[in-house]
């Protein structure tokens, strides 16, 4: 079931409209907090309407409207039903952050992975991807005023792997092909796409690198973190460029991180 939260001076014509996938926790939640308290009009999409539900009540009152969607993103009806959902509610879709992903079973070596296992992290990590920035881009195309703004969540593993990652480093791969084609196709329709490559934002899925997380000379060395707040406005500041300009590829890390001269 989808809920609504407005507010008394809401306009939804004159608010921003964004989606904004995996929005029930850690980044997801923190870019859609942020994107409310600055106005914007925001879906929120996620498998499980709890966190969804307590991601909208972490917003500020006097915001932005937040929608609540239950969706899978590997699953196409799921995809054109919340896209459905948002045309039907707002009128158009100005941003989609494309965010939900999984990393997958930690720690497995590739010739133990099983096979559903993989198909899982690449059915959410990268058919997932793709299914909502296609149907992000079909309406932002046929839209009047027509045109918006695609920004596809990377990772550093789009340019460096961790030990043990092959699925989750293959789709983030994969991610950077499908922004540069998506970048490059929705030139002549105004949609601008970008991709953010981030690094050990502290969220639940990086809780345990602080402790020790496997580096590539096979130690377990504990690892620096970030404010996941700083994510959300890089992604802010992206989204409110003008179509004009586009942040192609930003890449937000914890300072410190074993990154430059990882391996």
């Amino acid at each position: 079931m989808n809920t609504v939260r407005t507010t008394d001076e809401e306009s939804a014509g004159a608010r921003k409209v964004a989606v904004v996938t995996g929005a029930g926790s850690g980044i997801g939640r923190a870019v859609a907090v942020e994107l409310l308290t600055a106005g914007w009009s925001v879906a929120l999409a996620g498998r499980r309407p709890e966190p969804m539900a307590e991601t909208a009540a972490a917003a500020p009152a006097g915001g932005g409207t937040a929608l609540t969607v239950r969706a899978d993103v590997s699953r196409p009806e799921d995809v054109a039903a919340l896209f459905g959902a948002v045309r039907d509610r707002f009128g158009r879709l100005d941003l989609l952050f494309n965010n939900a992903g999984t990393f997958g079973p930690g720690g497995v070596p590739v010739e133990d992975l099983p096979y559903e296992a993989w198909r899982h992290v690449v059915d959410t990590n990268l058919n997932g991807a793709f299914l909502c920035a296609q149907a992000a881009y079909r309406q932002m195309k046929e839209q009047d005023p027509r045109g918006g703004r695609i920004i596809n969540n990377g990772s550093i593993s789009a340019h460096t792997p961790r030990p043990h990652s092959v699925a989750y480093t293959a789709t983030k791969h994969a991610l950077t092909g499908l922004t540069k084609s998506l970048s490059l196709d929705g030139r002549p329709y105004g949609i601008a796409v970008g991709q953010i490559d981030i690094g050990n934002a502290a969220t639940e899925m990086t809780a345990g690198m602080q402790t020790g997380a496997l580096q590539a000379n096979g130690e377990t060395a504990p690892e620096p973190v970030m404010d996941v707040a700083d994510v959300a406005r890089t992604v802010r500041h992206m989204a409110e460029l003008p179509l004009e300009a586009n942040v192609q590829f930003a890449t937000v890390m914890a300072t410190a991180m074993p990154y430059v001269g990882r391996g």
